[in-house]
């Protein structure tokens, strides 16, 4: 990345429309991610309709500025009501309120806002000095190596989403068969369309979204969980709201730059996100902690690693998607989704063709982080209207976003009752226990997967054993039969160590 690049880029970011957008999409992330129940990416897959209408760079700032506001405030309910706004937040839940009940509520989310921002430059920087670096060496790879990183990538979103790798696997293998449906890539022939039209060009991916990720939230009876437990009334618990951060960062450096790192490496890799990194970065606070004791009482170590590493793997997690064009999470699908509607594919031939625009949307990430810390600081204020916002309101409000969203990509009814079939399934998939972000990365990384091994089969006249001819392809083909075959081997050996009844 040369320094006009970088000039240019920074120029682009600081354009009145982007800055505009940027704050919009902080207040809307924090309305949504104070509000129990309400995730990050369902305030993601919302916004999508109108990331529409937007050039390149204001359409991926908004997405990252709405996450990374929504991930943080969700650590105010957290932390107030002991009711974790997002998943990344139920890490750290117990601490946070621990230390509320203290007397120190506004220590407790004046440590997450301002631990949570640093984090996030942290994994901005660790994204703008790798992403190019990256980019540069797989401009070599075939698409050998790109089938092997998007089952990768795959792979590991199934077996880490959930304790049962079964039921990640099942989910994963239904997003690969919605992605199957609408015309061959190679024949033209149209699949699965059961001679419906408005499936020839395949599942609508924004209405699925909104439907698994928005109106299955709405099915999970958002509008019944109206016992909240009230929020304190007292103007002194909201005051003075970054007194006492400066020392616990003297006091628990180590813990911030353990947890950033933790973060920013875990967020990177393919399809597992950065949501994992906090249940991670609070476990081995507690591990290396020399006072793991005080632990679940509300102590400051363990929610400056966590929250630190929650935006940075939220950053990092772009690493993978914009160099390879594989998803890290949920939300970086979205994004992905967003790119391919403005014409633009993510891999190492867009940091070639359009280094300026991509280095901008790597500079959105530390704009958004920055804007954290005024907003979080407003958000501790008016904390109490937030949360007081009633759910008879709240849900009629998203119903009428899910239908008018789904309905304004292609203009049709058909995409609304996508929307509505997608949440039903997501509903019931979530009340057995089976993960969703698996179906999503199988709907967006289906047809890359399948392109590339048609074109791999193709070279290889054939072949299987084309897809370890070359080196690096060698190494992710063994580590992706490693991660199949392993599991299994160990479960063989559990059963034959069982005695016989």
């Amino acid at each position: 990345m040369t320094f006009d690049v970088l000039i240019s880029a920074l120029w682009v970011v600081l354009q009145p429309q982007v800055l505009i957008v940027v704050l919009l999409a902080s207040v809307y992330g924090l309305f949504i991610g104070a509000i129990p129940g309400l995730s990050a990416t369902m305030a993601t897959a919302l916004l999508i309709p109108l990331t529409f209408y937007m050039d390149p760079v204001p359409a991926i700032a908004a997405i990252v500025a709405t996450t990374a506001m929504a991930i943080t405030a969700g650590d105010i309910p957290g932390a107030l009501l002991r009711i974790p706004g997002t998943p990344a937040s139920a890490a750290y839940v117990e601490e946070a309120y621990a230390l509320n009940m203290k007397g120190k509520a506004q220590l407790a989310m004046g440590l997450g806002i301002v631990f949570s921002a640093a984090g996030g430059l942290f994994g901005a920087l660790v994204l703008l000095v790798s992403a190019p670096l990256l980019a540069r060496a797989s401009l070599n790879f075939s698409s050998f190596e790109f089938f092997w990183l998007a089952l990768l990538g795959l792979l590991t979103s199934a077996l880490v989403s959930t304790n049962a790798p079964a039921r990640g696997l099942f989910s994963l293998c239904l997003g690969l068969l919605i992605s199957t449906v609408g015309l061959d890539v190679t024949s033209g022939q149209p699949r699965f369309t059961f001679g419906v039209i408005d499936l020839y060009g395949g599942v609508s991916f924004i209405p699925t979204m909104i439907g698994m990720f928005a109106f299955a939230e709405l099915l999970r009876g958002l509008s019944s969980a109206a016992s909240v437990p009230p929020v304190p009334a007292k103007e002194s618990v909201f005051s003075n709201s970054f007194a006492g951060v400066w020392g616990a960062f003297r006091r628990y450096p180590w813990s911030f730059l353990r947890g950033s790192t933790l973060g920013s490496s875990i967020g990177a890799l393919p399809g597992v996100g950065g949501d994992l990194a906090a249940w991670i970065a609070y476990g081995m606070s507690r591990r290396f902690s020399k006072t793991p004791e005080k632990f679940g009482t509300g102590h400051e170590e363990g929610l400056i690693e966590a929250s630190s590493s929650n935006n940075a793997g939220l950053s990092s997690a772009w690493v993978p998607a914009l160099v390879f064009g594989i998803p890290g999470d949920a939300v970086t699908a979205i994004a992905i989704g967003v790119l391919f509607m403005k014409g633009l594919n993510p891999g190492p031939k867009l940091f070639v063709e359009n280094p300026t625009m991509l280095t901008a949307v790597i500079l959105t990430f530390a704009l958004a982080n920055l804007f954290l810390i005024p907003i979080g600081f407003l958000a501790i204020k008016g904390a109490r209207y937030v949360l007081a916002v009633p759910r008879g309101l709240i849900v009629p409000t998203i119903l009428v976003f899910c239908v008018v969203g789904s309905f304004a990509i292609n203009n049709t009814v058909f995409d609304i009752a996508i929307m509505l079939v997608a949440g039903l399934v997501a509903y019931l998939m979530e009340a057995n226990r089976f993960p969703i972000a698996p179906v999503i990365l199988g709907l967006v990384l289906g047809p890359v997967l399948e392109r590339n091994f048609i074109m791999s089969m193709q070279i290889a006249d054939g072949n299987l054993l084309g897809f370890f001819s070359r080196p690096v392809a060698a190494g992710l083909g063994i580590l992706v039969c490693a991660i199949i075959v392993i599991p299994i081997l160990r479960s063989l050996a559990t059963r034959l160590r069982r005695p016989l009844s």
